[in-house]
């Protein structure tokens, strides 16, 4: 059960940590989330999920793009994942 917990925690922070360095390298998301969050409360409660649904839209999007730029990058380090895992496991 607490390993469960711990595992739970650390794929919460590392989608944490993706979400900041999306918001803190690409201008679109700083501007949907300054947008989400300087809305009145009344009217966000409102549109709550709407607004959950175009984030999500943008993060999405930003992640795709990305991955797109520098896809070399992003095989090398998957490829370096797995072999780090499998250095960890024997």
């Amino acid at each position: 059960m607490r390993r469960a917990f711990g595992d739970a925690l650390v794929s919460a922070g590392a989608l944490a940590i993706l979400l900041l360095a999306l918001t803190a390298l690409d201008s679109r998301v700083r501007e949907q989330i300054s947008l989400r969050f300087s809305a009145r409360p009344a009217a966000e409660l409102a549109n709550v999920g709407e607004r959950v649904r175009d984030l999500t839209s943008v993060f999405v999007e930003v992640a795709r793009d990305q991955s797109i730029e520098h896809a070399p990058l992003l095989i090398f380090v998957l490829a370096a994942t797995v072999l780090v895992m499998f250095m960890l496991r024997t």
